[in-house]
């Protein structure tokens, strides 16, 4: 497997980047395994699904960013799950989680979101679990592009656990938008779910026009990154993108 790329700022303010989207299911399985994934991983963003909501949720979420060597950027309960770590490479402008409207009967969803800027860089930043209900999922996709326009950034990264495979109605919606970072570089392993045996694609990257994608996938092989550590620390395998983001020029 071809090594992904380190992140780097270049002279032109350009920047490098490697960012991690991962369902870590409420961190209920074995969260030292899940620290070293992501530690291994060395990401500047991550982009997480089914993040603690209950109990001492914040004191959980701030212990995995601390074992990964990351800080805690938004999201949570107060997104219904989703959330965003970063490293300190990251200089944060403005983060908001936001609530998607609820369905009777059916789990409360939301995404976590953030704008950064990175060397010389400025980059919007959305991670998204979407519903199981095909309709709703649709709906959520559209709500999803309409706030990635609305976050005045000409630039974007978007991720999480779509709840559907390439080829559904909900992910050519958002392949219409924004680019499929496993379609346009595509790097390691495919299929994200289940963790022992995967078989499908269900968690995806995608990022706007004008980024430059450098590989993605599932980080099978790379340094540091156990086999038995992929499976013990949640039910979905991570994926993980290294980008190229122009510098913003603001």
């Amino acid at each position: 497997m071809e090594p992904l790329p380190n992140s780097r700022t270049e002279p032109d303010g350009s920047a490098v980047i490697r960012v991690l989207s991962y369902n870590i299911r409420s961190m209920r399985d074995d969260t030292a395994a899940l620290a070293r994934v992501i530690a291994a991983c060395d990401p500047d963003l991550v982009l997480l699904q089914e993040a603690p909501r209950f109990f001492r949720w914040r004191k959980k979420l701030a212990r995995l960013a601390a074992a990964s060597g990351l800080v805690i950027l938004s999201g949570g309960a107060t997104a219904a799950g989703p959330a965003l770590l970063c490293s300190l490479r990251a200089t944060v402008e403005r983060t908001e989680d936001v609530l998607l409207p609820l369905t009777p009967g059916r789990h409360r969803r939301g995404l976590a979101t953030a704008v950064v800027r990175i060397g010389g860089a400025r980059l919007g930043v959305l991670s998204c679990h979407l519903s199981l209900d095909a309709d709703e999922r649709h709906a959520q996709a559209g709500l999803l592009l309409d706030r990635l326009a609305g976050m005045g950034v000409t630039h974007a990264v978007a991720g999480g656990d779509l709840n559907e495979r390439p080829g559904g109605r909900t992910f050519r919606r958002l392949g219409d938008g924004l680019r499929d970072c496993w379609t346009a570089a595509p790097w390691g392993s495919e299929y994200t779910f289940p963790a022992f045996g995967p078989d499908r694609r269900i968690d995806a990257v995608f990022v706007t026009e004008g980024i430059e994608v450098l590989g993605c996938g599932v980080p099978l092989g790379l340094p540091g990154v156990a086999e038995d550590d992929l499976r013990a620390a949640t039910d979905h395998l991570p994926v993980l993108t290294a980008l190229r983001l122009p510098a913003s020029g603001d």
